[in-house]
Parts: C-alpha cells; structure tokens; sequence
C-alpha cells in the first residue's frame, strides 16, 4: 500500500476539492481504504499545510476549509479544458486582471496534454460570445499566452511587425518584459536588440511569433513601472487628427470619467483640466468627447469637428420627441 501512497493523496485531495464536505466513510469507500486509512492521509495533508477541518455530525466527516494561502488546485479533464477555454476566450478583453490572468493561462497551456490541447481548440472554433465589444482590434490570446511565457521565463524573441502607416517593419528580436492593456489595445514592453532600446508593439500588429531558447538577464525598466512608461510612449505617439478639449471639471473627475492616459490629461486649476483626446479614430475621438459630461471648448482638426457634429445630429434627432398621429 505503500507504493499507493502519492497516487491516493492526490486523489484524496481531488475530492475534497469538489465538494464541500465528505463524510469519512464516503472517502474511504471512494478510496478503497480503510476509514483508519484516511485519517492518516488527512493527518499527511495538514503536515503539507492544507487546511483540512473535522466536521461534527453522525460519522464525523472533514472539509477543505480557506487557508493563509492558496493551495494547488487538482483539476480533472473536463474541468482543465473547460478552464483553458474560458481564459482564452477572455483573453483579449481583460480588465483590471490582466497580467494574472495570461499567468495562469500560461501556466495550464504549458502543462495540458495534447489530446487536450486538440479539445481546447476545437471547443473555441466551435464556440461564439454574445456581448458588447472591445474598442480595440481582437488580439489572438495564444499570441498573447506565448509573449506571457516568454516574459515570465525571460526568453528572447522574434517577429514580423506592421507600422501604423501599414507597412511591414523589418523582423525585430526583443527581450520582452512586461505586458500591458489599455483602451482595448495591448502593448508589449521590450527591449529591442537591434536598436538597443526600449520599444513598445502593439500585439495586433504582430505576426510570426518565435522563440529563440535565448535567455536573458532582465534590464531596469525606465522610471521602474513598465505601464506608465508605456502609458507615456501612448500620449505623445503622433496622431492623425488632433483634438484638445479644456473642461471645466477637475483633473481627477474626468480621468474617472473617461479612463484617459494620465499623460493625457493636464490641470489647469482645482476645477479645470485639458484633454488631450487626439488619435487615429475618429468615432473613438468622438466617444472619449461624450464621456467628458462637462461643458468644455475643442481645439481640434476640421474632420474631428465635422465627426463630431454628425455625431451631436444623431443624438438629436434620435432625442427628439415623436410626433402622435392625428385622430
């Protein structure tokens, strides 16, 4: 029995892990021990540091209770594939979460058998999501599991890249470093070899990602937090149409208000601020301008200020009250 002994502790912890309670004989049956048998597995359990209660009651039972830290999780087939599915499908829309979240897909897409790996795919192709969209392009969450990993383990990479004037770059190679979402884009902080210098890439503009099996010793991020370095890189990349609103509204409240880049809102005084809301899209200028809520003045280019005007039409005709049939 001996010999059994890792496999039924693992067991022993896979069930306790599915319920919330077990009654000592349900287990031993399960386990096709003796009731002796699991309590000296349990014993083992909270040696390791599981939180293993008794429970009061006619045969006395025991429970996986919350602990001072997190323990490893068993997971079966149906419950790995169910999960794998779930990260990846909310890959690209994270918020708030991000960075742990790629962790822990990364960690379960590296050790997940192929026969499983094969059902993962499958059930993503198969599968379709009902929900408002992100502002942003979708970026592919494998690309994004890979560039999780490869930060995580320090590995140099390489890849094609297409410029913002559509262009294809030069394929670049990069130490990669941290990744980061804003405004439904993300960003990839790295240090691009060839330049030597910090570059940010945008993951949808990535194509042919590679591995290398280089390692390397992690550099001082510039200014030590990698998102407002990226944040910074964002605010002052040149735009094609310019919008600066001054609002009357203090800083604070309108970065509340639209989620802007810190860069991109400045104080003037207690109560007022400018916005700088210039970029690429137009109709994205124009929902940054809505989420203001605040009367403000607009130095902007001649599209932003047609954009925007269609927009205001819009809303005016759709706010405008019907007229009632006669009679």
């Amino acid at each position: 029995m001996t010999s059994d002994l890792p496999a039924r502790m693992l067991r022993l912890l896979s069930l306790l892990q599915t319920r919330r309670e077990w009654a000592g004989a349900e287990l031993a049956e399960r386990l096709g021990v003796t009731t002796r048998t699991v309590r000296r597995d349990i014993d083992r359990l909270r040696e390791l540091g599981y939180p293993v209660e008794g429970t009061t009651g006619h045969a006395g039972g025991y429970r996986l209770a919350s602990g001072t830290a997190m323990p490893p999780l068993l997971l079966d087939d149906d419950e790995a594939t169910a999960t794998a599915v779930a990260l990846r499908t909310a890959a690209g829309h994270l918020t708030g979460m991000e960075e742990t979240a790629l962790r822990a897909l990364a960690k379960l897409e590296r050790i997940l058998p192929t026969r499983l790996r094969a059902q993962v795919a499958a059930l993503q192709q198969a599968t379709a999501a009902i929900g408002w969209e992100s502002r942003g392009p979708r970026v592919d969450p494998e690309l994004l599991a890979a560039l999780a990993v490869a930060c995580r383990d320090h590995e140099t990479v390489t890849f094609g890249y297409t410029t913002r004037g559509g262009t294809t770059a030069a394929p670049r190679r990069v130490e990669p470093h941290r990744l980061v979402s804003s405004g439904g884009l993300w960003y990839l902080l790295a240090h691009d070899t060839g330049k030597d210098d910090w570059r940010v890439y945008r993951l949808d503009r990535i194509t042919g990602l590679g591995p290398t099996r280089h390692r390397f010793t992690p550099r001082p991020i510039p200014g030590g937090d990698p998102a407002a370095y990226v944040a910074a890189k964002i605010a002052g990349a040149p735009a094609r149409h310019r919008a600066v609103a001054t609002v009357r509204a203090p800083a604070e409240t309108v970065r509340r208000r639209t989620g802007a880049l810190p860069d991109r809102v400045r104080a003037i005084d207690e109560n007022s601020c400018t916005v700088d809301c210039s970029g690429d899209d137009l109709p994205g200028i124009v929902r940054h301008l809505v989420a203001l809520d605040a009367e403000y003045t607009l130095d902007a280019d001649p599209r932003v200020g047609d954009c925007l005007r269609r927009a205001a039409e819009r809303l005016h005709r759709a706010a405008a009250p019907r007229e009632e049939p006669p009679g």
